[in-house]
């Protein structure tokens, strides 16, 4: 397969993604705030990203190269990138808030912390601080921005975190989901490879899994 069939299957496959986010919410509303301190969310989304990573893994013809499965050249710049990315995003997501108030839009993090529903929770939290990051890099960062780099870097960058943005089906809370998707795309761009990402990802969804339950709302 060639990369614009590539870039084609891949591009259907975040327009269903994009489709079912939007749609899920038009006829089921936010999701309990219950959620996360439920053992059947944490097997549910090792299941429904799993489905997601083996439909990647085909489109990608499971190539390093596609996936950007490499070490990035210099570690210590990766870390600084990652740094300043994780720094970026808190403060356009304050300035944002500041602005348009997003509130719990997502739905997912409960409005207090309920230690009978401890382990539920941390297990939740281990899928979507690890498995889910690694699945939504490898789709967006890593597939989707090898298919649209040749189109331009910058191109790519945008398109990818605006893709990213829309497949979580929210709308107060869009411009701050793509603008993290698109730096992440940027770190991708700069270092070569998919995992500064993943850590980025998996250190951001951790610091809001933690602050959903520790600070005052």
């Amino acid at each position: 397969m060639d990369d614009g069939r590539r870039l084609a299957w891949w591009l259907a496959l975040v327009a269903a993604l994009i489709a079912l986010g939007y749609g899920s919410r038009a006829s089921a509303g936010k999701p309990s705030p219950q959620v996360l301190y439920e053992w059947s969310t944490a097997i549910g989304g090792l299941i429904q990203d799993g489905i997601l990573l083996l439909l990647v893994l085909a489109i990608a013809g499971f190539s390093r190269r596609l996936l950007a499965l490499r070490r990035p050249d210099s570690p210590r710049f990766a870390a600084l990138l990652i740094l300043l990315g994780f720094v970026f995003i808190l403060l356009f997501e304050a300035v944002y808030g500041q602005l348009i108030h997003v509130g719990n839009e997502q739905g997912l993090t409960p409005k207090h912390w309920e230690s009978h529903h401890a382990a539920a929770y941390i297990a939740n939290a281990i899928v979507i601080c690890t498995w889910v990051p690694f699945v939504e890099e490898l789709t967006y960062r890593g597939l989707g921005y090898s298919l649209l780099e040749r189109y331009g870097r910058w191109p790519a960058i945008v398109l990818v975190g605006l893709l990213f943005g829309l497949a979580h089906g929210l709308i107060l809370s869009l411009p701050v989901l793509a603008v993290f998707g698109g730096a992440l795309a940027w770190i991708r761009a700069r270092t070569g490879s998919i995992y500064p990402g993943m850590i980025l990802h998996s250190l951001f969804n951790l610091f809001a899994l933690v602050a959903a339950v520790t600070l005052s709302k």
